[in-house]
Protein backbone atom coordinates (compact mmCIF):
# COMPACT_ATOMS: atom_id res chain seq x y z
CA UNK A 1 0.00 0.00 0.00
CA UNK A 2 2.96 2.53 0.69
CA UNK A 3 4.17 1.64 -2.64
CA UNK A 4 1.01 2.81 -4.40
CA UNK A 5 0.83 5.78 -2.30
CA UNK A 6 4.28 6.86 -3.29
CA UNK A 7 3.74 6.38 -6.69
CA UNK A 8 0.59 8.03 -6.44
CA UNK A 9 2.34 11.01 -4.73
CA UNK A 10 5.22 11.03 -7.35
CA UNK A 11 2.41 11.43 -10.05
CA UNK A 12 0.77 14.27 -7.99
CA UNK A 13 3.83 15.94 -7.57
CA UNK A 14 4.93 16.07 -10.78
CA UNK A 15 2.19 17.14 -12.26
CA UNK A 16 2.70 19.90 -9.50
CA UNK A 17 5.74 20.59 -10.74
CA UNK A 18 4.91 20.76 -14.12
CA UNK A 19 2.04 23.45 -13.35
CA UNK A 20 4.55 25.65 -11.44
CA UNK A 21 6.79 25.46 -14.50
CA UNK A 22 4.18 26.52 -17.08
CA UNK A 23 3.39 29.27 -14.75
CA UNK A 24 6.59 30.75 -14.44
CA UNK A 25 7.47 30.49 -18.23
CA UNK A 26 3.92 32.48 -18.66
CA UNK A 27 3.87 36.11 -19.54
CA UNK A 28 2.48 38.14 -16.20
CA UNK A 29 -0.85 39.00 -16.14
CA UNK A 30 -2.36 41.85 -13.86
CA UNK A 31 -3.46 40.05 -10.60
CA UNK A 32 -7.16 39.92 -10.78
CA UNK A 33 -9.18 41.22 -7.86
CA UNK A 34 -9.22 38.44 -4.91
CA UNK A 35 -12.45 37.08 -4.34
CA UNK A 36 -13.34 37.73 -0.78
CA UNK A 37 -13.29 34.23 1.13
CA UNK A 38 -12.55 35.79 4.59
CA UNK A 39 -16.25 35.09 5.91
CA UNK A 40 -16.49 31.85 3.49
CA UNK A 41 -18.72 30.08 4.80
CA UNK A 42 -21.71 31.19 6.00
CA UNK A 43 -24.18 28.71 5.32
CA UNK A 44 -24.25 24.66 5.00
CA UNK A 45 -22.16 22.79 2.54
CA UNK A 46 -23.44 20.37 0.48
CA UNK A 47 -20.89 17.42 -0.84
CA UNK A 48 -22.10 15.15 -2.94
CA UNK A 49 -20.42 11.81 -3.18
CA UNK A 50 -21.17 10.00 -6.30
CA UNK A 51 -21.44 6.43 -4.37
CA UNK A 52 -24.44 4.88 -2.45
CA UNK A 53 -23.63 5.14 1.77
CA UNK A 54 -21.03 1.70 2.93
CA UNK A 55 -18.88 2.45 -0.03
CA UNK A 56 -15.12 3.68 0.65
CA UNK A 57 -15.77 7.06 -0.75
CA UNK A 58 -18.56 7.54 1.38
CA UNK A 59 -17.11 6.17 4.93
CA UNK A 60 -13.89 8.40 4.05
CA UNK A 61 -16.22 11.29 3.48
CA UNK A 62 -18.29 10.82 6.97
CA UNK A 63 -14.49 9.98 8.43
CA UNK A 64 -13.66 14.00 7.66
CA UNK A 65 -17.27 15.74 8.17
CA UNK A 66 -16.83 16.20 12.07
CA UNK A 67 -13.35 17.54 11.70
CA UNK A 68 -14.18 19.85 8.70
CA UNK A 69 -17.68 21.14 10.44
CA UNK A 70 -15.06 22.22 13.35
CA UNK A 71 -12.71 24.26 10.95
CA UNK A 72 -15.48 25.29 8.93
CA UNK A 73 -18.02 26.19 11.37
CA UNK A 74 -20.75 25.03 8.95
CA UNK A 75 -22.25 21.98 8.24
CA UNK A 76 -20.91 19.51 5.68
CA UNK A 77 -23.77 17.72 4.94
CA UNK A 78 -23.64 14.53 2.92
CA UNK A 79 -25.49 13.39 -0.23
CA UNK A 80 -25.33 10.23 -1.84
CA UNK A 81 -25.97 10.21 -5.25
CA UNK A 82 -24.82 7.19 -7.02
CA UNK A 83 -25.00 5.99 -10.78
CA UNK A 84 -24.29 5.91 -14.39
CA UNK A 85 -20.60 5.57 -12.91
CA UNK A 86 -20.26 8.82 -11.05
CA UNK A 87 -22.11 11.13 -13.66
CA UNK A 88 -25.32 11.58 -11.36
CA UNK A 89 -24.01 13.20 -8.78
CA UNK A 90 -21.44 15.46 -10.70
CA UNK A 91 -23.92 16.88 -13.14
CA UNK A 92 -25.64 18.17 -10.08
CA UNK A 93 -22.44 19.70 -8.87
CA UNK A 94 -21.15 20.92 -12.35
CA UNK A 95 -24.60 23.08 -12.50
CA UNK A 96 -24.64 24.20 -9.36
CA UNK A 97 -23.19 27.92 -8.16
CA UNK A 98 -19.79 28.36 -7.97
CA UNK A 99 -20.14 29.77 -4.25
CA UNK A 100 -18.43 26.98 -2.35
CA UNK A 101 -21.60 25.86 -1.09
CA UNK A 102 -21.98 22.54 -3.65
CA UNK A 103 -18.61 20.35 -3.97
CA UNK A 104 -18.55 17.13 -5.10
CA UNK A 105 -16.51 13.91 -4.44
CA UNK A 106 -16.08 11.91 -7.91
CA UNK A 107 -13.45 8.71 -8.27
CA UNK A 108 -11.22 7.83 -11.60
CA UNK A 109 -14.12 6.59 -13.35
CA UNK A 110 -16.52 9.83 -13.38
CA UNK A 111 -12.99 12.36 -13.41
CA UNK A 112 -10.65 10.11 -15.97
CA UNK A 113 -12.60 7.46 -17.81
CA UNK A 114 -16.11 8.24 -18.63
CA UNK A 115 -15.13 10.64 -21.06
CA UNK A 116 -13.73 7.79 -23.53
CA UNK A 117 -16.72 5.42 -22.10
CA UNK A 118 -20.09 7.26 -22.75
CA UNK A 119 -20.94 8.16 -26.47
CA UNK A 120 -22.40 11.65 -24.70
CA UNK A 121 -21.04 13.38 -21.19
CA UNK A 122 -23.59 15.41 -19.49
CA UNK A 123 -20.51 17.65 -18.34
CA UNK A 124 -16.64 18.04 -19.56
CA UNK A 125 -14.54 17.38 -16.44
CA UNK A 126 -12.04 19.82 -17.49
CA UNK A 127 -14.31 22.86 -18.31
CA UNK A 128 -16.99 22.57 -15.92
CA UNK A 129 -14.95 21.58 -12.70
CA UNK A 130 -12.34 22.99 -10.61
CA UNK A 131 -10.53 20.12 -8.70
CA UNK A 132 -10.08 20.93 -5.19
CA UNK A 133 -7.93 18.23 -3.97
CA UNK A 134 -7.00 14.43 -3.83
CA UNK A 135 -9.01 12.30 -0.97
CA UNK A 136 -7.35 9.06 -1.05
CA UNK A 137 -6.35 6.34 -3.09
CA UNK A 138 -7.49 2.73 -3.17
CA UNK A 139 -6.54 -1.29 -4.01
CA UNK A 140 -9.56 -3.10 -5.90
CA UNK A 141 -9.40 -6.91 -4.78
CA UNK A 142 -10.94 -9.76 -6.75
CA UNK A 143 -13.36 -11.80 -4.67
CA UNK A 144 -15.78 -15.33 -4.71
CA UNK A 145 -17.92 -16.91 -3.19
CA UNK A 146 -16.96 -19.84 -1.68
CA UNK A 147 -18.86 -22.33 -3.81
CA UNK A 148 -16.95 -21.09 -6.76
CA UNK A 149 -14.53 -23.81 -7.73
CA UNK A 150 -11.66 -21.92 -8.27
CA UNK A 151 -9.38 -21.36 -5.17
CA UNK A 152 -6.52 -18.98 -7.01
CA UNK A 153 -6.25 -16.84 -9.82
CA UNK A 154 -4.90 -19.80 -11.93
CA UNK A 155 -8.11 -22.00 -11.31
CA UNK A 156 -10.16 -19.09 -12.19
CA UNK A 157 -9.01 -18.83 -15.31
CA UNK A 158 -8.85 -21.97 -15.90
CA UNK A 159 -12.59 -22.01 -15.42
CA UNK A 160 -13.75 -19.25 -17.42
CA UNK A 161 -11.88 -21.12 -20.07
CA UNK A 162 -14.14 -23.93 -20.02
CA UNK A 163 -17.23 -22.25 -19.86
CA UNK A 164 -16.75 -18.83 -22.19
CA UNK A 165 -19.47 -16.53 -20.86
CA UNK A 166 -20.36 -18.40 -17.98
CA UNK A 167 -18.95 -16.84 -15.02
CA UNK A 168 -20.53 -13.34 -13.95
CA UNK A 169 -18.45 -11.22 -12.59
CA UNK A 170 -20.26 -7.86 -10.72
CA UNK A 171 -18.44 -4.45 -10.66
CA UNK A 172 -19.00 -1.01 -8.50
CA UNK A 173 -20.91 0.46 -11.33
CA UNK A 174 -20.73 1.42 -15.41
CA UNK A 175 -17.46 3.79 -15.63
CA UNK A 176 -16.16 2.84 -12.69
CA UNK A 177 -12.49 1.49 -12.06
CA UNK A 178 -13.91 -1.24 -11.08
CA UNK A 179 -15.91 -1.96 -14.39
CA UNK A 180 -12.39 -1.13 -16.08
CA UNK A 181 -10.55 -3.84 -13.74
CA UNK A 182 -12.66 -6.38 -14.49
CA UNK A 183 -12.84 -5.47 -18.40
CA UNK A 184 -9.23 -5.22 -18.21
CA UNK A 185 -8.61 -8.20 -16.08
CA UNK A 186 -10.49 -10.57 -18.97
CA UNK A 187 -8.75 -9.03 -21.85
CA UNK A 188 -5.54 -9.82 -20.63
CA UNK A 189 -6.80 -13.41 -19.38
CA UNK A 190 -8.53 -13.76 -22.65
CA UNK A 191 -11.66 -15.17 -20.97
CA UNK A 192 -15.34 -13.94 -21.32
CA UNK A 193 -16.72 -13.06 -18.32
CA UNK A 194 -20.25 -11.21 -17.74
CA UNK A 195 -19.85 -8.03 -16.46
CA UNK A 196 -22.64 -7.00 -13.77
CA UNK A 197 -23.08 -3.28 -12.95
CA UNK A 198 -23.62 -2.61 -9.10
CA UNK A 199 -24.11 0.94 -7.48
CA UNK A 200 -21.00 0.77 -5.35
CA UNK A 201 -18.78 -1.64 -3.73
CA UNK A 202 -20.79 -2.32 -1.13
CA UNK A 203 -23.97 -4.41 -2.63
CA UNK A 204 -21.26 -6.24 -5.23
CA UNK A 205 -19.88 -7.45 -2.07
CA UNK A 206 -23.29 -8.19 -0.88
CA UNK A 207 -24.62 -10.20 -4.06
CA UNK A 208 -21.14 -12.57 -3.98
CA UNK A 209 -22.05 -13.04 -0.16
CA UNK A 210 -25.33 -13.81 -1.14
CA UNK A 211 -24.24 -15.87 -4.27
CA UNK A 212 -26.47 -14.23 -6.32
CA UNK A 213 -23.02 -13.60 -8.25
CA UNK A 214 -20.20 -15.47 -8.07
CA UNK A 215 -17.01 -12.89 -8.55
CA UNK A 216 -16.80 -9.30 -8.22
CA UNK A 217 -14.38 -6.85 -8.22
CA UNK A 218 -14.95 -4.46 -5.52
CA UNK A 219 -12.78 -2.12 -3.28
CA UNK A 220 -10.99 -3.56 0.29
CA UNK A 221 -13.32 -1.58 2.69
CA UNK A 222 -16.25 -3.59 0.99
CA UNK A 223 -14.37 -6.81 1.12
CA UNK A 224 -12.28 -6.76 3.86
CA UNK A 225 -13.94 -7.71 7.04
CA UNK A 226 -15.55 -10.30 4.85
CA UNK A 227 -12.80 -12.22 3.78
CA UNK A 228 -11.17 -12.08 6.91
CA UNK A 229 -14.25 -14.14 8.15
CA UNK A 230 -14.00 -16.35 5.55
CA UNK A 231 -17.12 -15.26 3.83
CA UNK A 232 -15.45 -14.34 0.60
CA UNK A 233 -12.26 -15.82 -1.16
CA UNK A 234 -9.70 -13.09 -2.64
CA UNK A 235 -8.16 -14.48 -5.16
CA UNK A 236 -6.41 -11.32 -5.96
CA UNK A 237 -5.80 -7.51 -5.70
CA UNK A 238 -5.37 -5.40 -8.67
CA UNK A 239 -2.29 -3.20 -7.33
CA UNK A 240 1.08 -3.58 -8.39
CA UNK A 241 1.80 -5.33 -5.08
CA UNK A 242 0.59 -7.28 -1.93
CA UNK A 243 -1.23 -5.37 0.62
CA UNK A 244 -0.18 -5.42 4.36
CA UNK A 245 -4.24 -6.30 5.16
CA UNK A 246 -3.55 -9.12 3.00
CA UNK A 247 -0.01 -10.72 2.96
CA UNK A 248 -1.01 -13.44 1.14
CA UNK A 249 -3.15 -12.82 -1.38
CA UNK A 250 -1.06 -12.18 -4.85
CA UNK A 251 -1.63 -9.42 -7.18
CA UNK A 252 -3.04 -10.04 -10.42
CA UNK A 253 0.02 -9.34 -11.65
CA UNK A 254 2.54 -11.49 -10.23
CA UNK A 255 -0.52 -14.44 -10.57
CA UNK A 256 -0.03 -14.40 -13.88
CA UNK A 257 -0.98 -11.55 -15.55
CA UNK A 258 2.24 -9.46 -15.81
CA UNK A 259 1.77 -5.81 -15.96
CA UNK A 260 -1.80 -5.64 -15.06
CA UNK A 261 -2.36 -2.57 -12.70
CA UNK A 262 -5.60 -0.64 -11.61
CA UNK A 263 -5.69 1.58 -8.08
CA UNK A 264 -8.64 3.46 -7.21
CA UNK A 265 -8.74 6.89 -6.01
CA UNK A 266 -11.37 9.95 -5.30
CA UNK A 267 -10.69 13.34 -4.55
CA UNK A 268 -13.06 16.47 -4.58
CA UNK A 269 -14.07 18.88 -7.28
CA UNK A 270 -16.24 22.09 -7.04
CA UNK A 271 -17.68 23.92 -10.02
CA UNK A 272 -15.68 25.63 -12.02
CA UNK A 273 -15.53 29.24 -11.95
CA UNK A 274 -15.28 28.75 -7.92
CA UNK A 275 -13.34 31.49 -6.00
CA UNK A 276 -9.23 30.15 -5.78
CA UNK A 277 -9.28 31.92 -2.58
CA UNK A 278 -12.60 29.80 -1.78
CA UNK A 279 -10.81 26.54 -3.57
CA UNK A 280 -7.34 27.12 -1.41
CA UNK A 281 -9.89 27.08 2.02
CA UNK A 282 -11.45 24.31 1.45
CA UNK A 283 -8.18 22.45 -0.16
CA UNK A 284 -6.36 23.50 3.38
CA UNK A 285 -9.06 22.24 5.36
CA UNK A 286 -9.60 18.89 3.73
CA UNK A 287 -5.85 17.88 4.01
CA UNK A 288 -5.69 19.27 7.51
CA UNK A 289 -8.17 16.48 8.39
CA UNK A 290 -6.39 14.07 6.24
CA UNK A 291 -3.41 14.72 8.37
CA UNK A 292 -5.18 14.17 11.46
CA UNK A 293 -3.72 10.67 13.56
CA UNK A 294 -7.31 9.48 14.36
CA UNK A 295 -8.31 10.02 10.46
CA UNK A 296 -5.52 8.84 9.06
CA UNK A 297 -5.95 5.70 11.42
CA UNK A 298 -9.55 4.69 10.89
CA UNK A 299 -8.75 5.19 7.03
CA UNK A 300 -5.93 2.50 7.22
CA UNK A 301 -8.06 0.32 9.43
CA UNK A 302 -10.40 0.01 6.23
CA UNK A 303 -7.68 -0.29 3.70
CA UNK A 304 -7.85 3.56 2.59
CA UNK A 305 -4.43 5.52 2.40
CA UNK A 306 -4.76 9.14 2.56
CA UNK A 307 -3.84 10.93 -0.32
CA UNK A 308 -3.91 15.35 0.46
CA UNK A 309 -2.62 17.16 -2.65
CA UNK A 310 -2.97 20.79 -3.93
CA UNK A 311 -5.57 21.73 -6.59
CA UNK A 312 -2.92 22.13 -9.37
CA UNK A 313 -1.55 18.91 -8.55
CA UNK A 314 -4.28 17.06 -8.36
CA UNK A 315 -5.81 18.79 -11.83
CA UNK A 316 -2.83 17.61 -13.49
CA UNK A 317 -3.09 13.79 -12.25
CA UNK A 318 -6.80 13.73 -13.58
CA UNK A 319 -5.71 14.83 -16.91
CA UNK A 320 -2.83 11.95 -16.55
CA UNK A 321 -5.92 9.20 -15.61
CA UNK A 322 -7.94 10.13 -18.69
CA UNK A 323 -5.01 9.59 -21.26
CA UNK A 324 -4.45 6.43 -19.37
CA UNK A 325 -7.49 4.76 -19.49
CA UNK A 326 -8.02 6.60 -22.84
CA UNK A 327 -5.87 4.40 -24.33
CA UNK A 328 -7.40 1.56 -22.37
CA UNK A 329 -10.83 1.54 -23.66
CA UNK A 330 -10.02 2.20 -26.71
CA UNK A 331 -8.43 -1.25 -26.89
CA UNK A 332 -10.61 -2.81 -25.19
CA UNK A 333 -13.47 -0.99 -27.36
CA UNK A 334 -15.64 -0.57 -24.08
CA UNK A 335 -18.51 1.73 -24.33
CA UNK A 336 -21.48 2.18 -22.16
CA UNK A 337 -24.65 1.81 -23.45
CA UNK A 338 -27.09 5.45 -22.88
Amino acid sequence: MKRIVRSLAASLAAGWLAVAFAQSAAPVAPAAPAAPAADFPKQPIRMVVTFPPGGSADAVVRMLVPRLNERLGQQVVVDNRPGAGGNIGLSIVAKAPPDGYTLGVGAAGALSANSSLYEKMPFDVAKDFKPVGMLAAIPFVIVGHPSLAARSQKELIALAKTQPGGLSIGHGGNGTAMHLSAALFGQMAEVKLVEVPYKGSGPAALDVLGNSVPLAVVDLPAALQHIKAGKLIALAVTSPERLPQLPDVPTVSEAGLAGYDSTGWFGVVAPAGTPAAIVDRLNAEINRALKDEQIVAAMRGLGVEPAPSRPEAFDAYIKAETGKWRKVISQARIKIDQ
